[in-house]
């Protein structure tokens, strides 16, 4: 798919770029995208059309980081109050992730437009599985404070690889599907 362009101003690039796209995501040319275009995405779990799991997400995805870095800061200096610290922050993370992940859910299985696509369900993968994460590194806490090195520091590094994961194929929604968005008439 060549194109030619007969200037190099930021207008021309734009057109052309846009055109490309158009051509090769557009819903005109492929009935399979067409048809799930066709579906609605509007959130059906929204507090003032805001989407509920969109709001919940950042303190599952906070709590997971702050844990690995409680976690760095323990094994560095060795204070006992890190393991307290690491202990309240991953059950946060555990507890904020299972929140997060029960409207996710409700929201895959209830919209139509966001059950059609696959980012959707790589997206709850993810997500259930980085649950499962927070759940064993808070359940080691619990169970053995001292275990923090190396089980626990392992499982933090695992879980915000997962986040990152899993905040990937969200943000694969919202962005290049609209997932939960409501525009304005005024925009």
């Amino acid at each position: 798919m060549s194109r030619e362009t007969t200037g190099n101003t930021d207008e021309e690039r734009g057109s052309t770029l846009g055109d490309i796209a158009d051509e090769t995501h557009g819903s005109d040319e492929n009935p399979v995208i067409a048809k799930v275009e066709e579906k609605p995405t509007d959130s059906a779990i929204a507090v003032a059309g805001h989407p509920l799991h969109a709001m919940a997400v950042h303190f599952p995805i906070a709590l997971m980081i702050c844990t690995l870095g409680v976690d760095l800061i323990y094994w560095w200096g060795g204070d006992p109050f890190w393991l307290r610290v690491g202990l309240w922050s991953s059950g946060g993370t555990f507890v904020a992730g299972a929140g997060a992940a029960l409207v996710g859910t409700v929201e895959l299985l209830a919209v139509p437009g966001i059950r059609a696509r696959a980012a959707s369900w790589a997206h709850g993968i993810a997500g259930m599985t980085l649950v499962a994460i927070a759940g064993a590194n808070w359940g080691l806490r619990l169970a053995d404070p001292q275990a923090v090195l190396p089980q626990g520091l392992a499982l933090s590094v695992v879980g915000v690889l997962t986040t990152a994961i899993a905040g990937w194929h969200g943000g694969k929604l919202i962005f290049d599907h609209g997932i939960g968005l409501m525009v304005s008439p005024k925009d």
